[in-house]
């Protein structure tokens, strides 16, 4: 291909509204083309990449064994209200009217749909197990579409689903698209982490995410370093730290304190002359839409996850003031957990400590000296709030650390949440009418590219994997209106196409600088700069990406030593992917 030929509209300036390395440079790459809020035109550049990322997906699906179909967009709302999803997916489903006033939803995923053609077509065992999957544009009414093509309201998706006869099934459909991901982000040549999750909207019972560590991530990871546990904010256990607090004087009573206006924990603490770690806020929730409460450290946030999980419910949502103020009689601000008339649960950390300031459920009251167990009960302790930096690990105790992260693939065992709710089943060997049990697989494809770029840049453009590159090789000839110079710049192009070499010719009539600031840009990991002095000195030049420095190589033979370089390159990262599935392989049996 030739640079005159191709659409790649590269611009010197930063766009005023990008702040993420991958909004910047895929937009001053000319890669990507926003056209509205969180919607955005793949330019031949960037499509040449997310076809890359594509293959790579089909290919690994393939050899997982998981079969490729098509589904479509459009939805019956009808299907949603079926599965209980209508109510919780709540306003990220986009919804039309359609002729003869239907409703009808852009599909943001497709358990639904899959649940309901499955049903249809699977009526035995002897079907089972199966693997289906799509590569397909999802909508999501995203109320804040933001980071490019990071968060937006249109994106592709690879989402794969598993249908199973029963749980030994599913762990192997499970383990088989959890091997494939690994393989999958292993080929395009990202960094990644797996960490526990929580399923949230999808459902399920076990799941994972695979995490690119990033800044600009907006999803945060739990990691710690002395061993492999990691995990989401959401999921993120903590372990109990050693007991270093003094015991109470458990005669002194609790103490009654005037505290005019003062409703948040920052008002109250800095009113008593007191951390905001030696008090406790109680919040109220509706779990499955009945009153609960929970006991959080001022200085700690609760984690709405550990929350549901502590009371056993499907739903968990934040109890309006109104709501609060029937179910204990005090107005939010003041809430306290003494004499408090519905379930409660305390986090770990509240237990431990030796007193506390609470709210005394009452307008312009709190407590102080108030103690943990002896003037509210400890019937419910469990941790309840979200991981922080410096928390003890719950497998094996060390310092955990806290990084933010790109969520690129996230896998579950959604077991009967589906197929009992829409009336997927099929007849066992004995003949008995059992719920499909299930499980979902989703790779966000476009995040794959934007996470590519997040983990390879430098101040001059995008550092691209090998695997995933637009091209694989940029020839530059500086003087292209030489003869000499055009005649081996092509037949270099010749020799590279010829060897399946995806390969870009820069055939503008530009000066040097200007092409090697646009080489940099669009990041092709490998620069052949072919000029009238190197010819007459009998090298070309050569230049990886990634390396600081070009280095030359003898014009007559150019082509073999450049192909014996890419060779090289592909051997490696071949032989890397391996020694990471051995590796997994050896730990998993461990």
């Amino acid at each position: 291909m030739r640079w005159s030929k191709a659409l790649i509209p590269t611009q010197k300036e930063t766009p005023a509204d990008a702040v993420a390395p991958s909004h910047v440079f895929l937009l001053r790459a000319g890669m990507v083309r926003q056209l509205g809020a969180g919607a955005y035109t793949y330019l031949p550049l960037g499509f040449r990449v997310l076809n890359k990322v594509i293959k790579i997906i089909r290919e690994e699906m393939e050899a997982a064994g998981a079969s490729e179909l098509l589904m479509p967009a459009l939805q019956p709302v009808e299907l949603w209200k079926q599965s209980g999803r209508y109510e919780t997916f709540g306003e990220l489903l986009m919804q039309l009217t359609i002729s003869s006033n239907q409703t009808i939803a852009l599909g943001p995923t497709h358990e639904e749909v899959i649940t309901d053609l499955v049903r249809d077509l699977v009526k035995s065992y002897r079907q089972l197990p199966i693997t289906l999957y799509q590569i397909q544009t999802k909508f999501r009414d995203e109320p804040r579409p933001r980071f490019g093509i990071l968060r937006t309201r249109e994106f592709l998706m690879k989402d794969a689903y598993s249908f199973d006869a029963d749980v030994e099934q599913l762990s192997a459909s499970y383990d088989a698209m959890y091997e494939a991901y690994c393989r999958i982000f292993d080929r395009c040549g990202i960094p990644y982490v797996i960490v526990e999750a929580e399923s949230g909207p999808i459902g399920g019972d076990s799941s994972h995410e695979f995490m690119v560590p990033s800044s600009t991530g907006e999803d945060v990871v739990v990691q710690c370093p002395s061993c492999d546990y990691a995990a989401n904010r959401e999921r993120a256990e903590i372990g109990e730290a050693a007991a270093t607090l003094s015991l109470p004087d458990s005669t002194t009573p609790f103490e009654e304190v005037v505290t005019p206006g003062r409703r948040t924990i920052q008002e109250v603490c800095t009113f008593l002359k007191v951390p905001e770690s030696t008090s406790a806020k109680l919040l109220v929730f509706l779990a499955d839409d009945k009153p609960v409460a929970v006991l959080i450290r001022g200085d700690h946030e609760a984690n709405e996850a550990k929350v549901r999980r502590a009371f056993g419910a499907s739903t968990l949502v934040a109890a309006d003031a109104a709501t609060v103020e029937k179910v204990t009689g005090a107005p939010m601000g003041f809430l306290g957990p003494i004499a408090i008339k519905i379930p409660l649960a305390i986090d770990r950390s509240v237990a431990a400590m030796p007193h506390v300031v609470v709210g005394a459920n009452a307008v312009d009251l709190h407590l102080k000296g108030v103690v943990p167990g002896r003037d509210f009960p400890l019937d419910r302790v469990v941790d309840l709030r979200n991981a922080a930096e410096g928390d003890p690990c719950p497998r094996c105790g060390a310092t955990m650390i806290v990084k933010q992260g790109i969520e690129v693939g996230h896998v579950f065992k959604l077991g009967t949440k589906y197929s009992k709710a829409m009336g997927a089943t099929f007849l066992d060997d004995k003949g008995a009418e059992i719920p499909l049990i299930m499980g979902c697989y989703g790779i966000g494809v476009n995040r794959i590219v934007a996470a590519a770029v997040e983990a390879g840049h430098d101040d001059n453009g995008i550092v691209w994997p090998l695997p995933i590159a637009p091209y694989e090789a940029l020839i530059v000839p500086l003087q292209p209106q030489n003869p000499a110079v055009l005649e081996a710049a092509e037949s270099l192009e010749k020799q590279f196409t010829e060897a399946g070499i995806d390969v870009l010719m820069d055939d503008r009539e530009q000066r040097p600088g200007v092409k090697f600031k646009d080489a940099d840009l669009i990041g092709i990991p490998l620069r052949i700069v072919i000029s009238e002095r190197g010819l007459k000195e009998g090298t070309i030049e050569v230049k990886w990406r990634t390396d600081a420095a070009a280095h030359q190589v003898p014009a007559a033979t150019a082509g073999e030593a450049i192909l014996a370089e890419l060779e090289a390159i592909r051997k490696g990262l071949a032989a890397t992917c391996v020694e990471r599935r051995i590796a997994r392989a050896a730990a998993k049996g461990q």
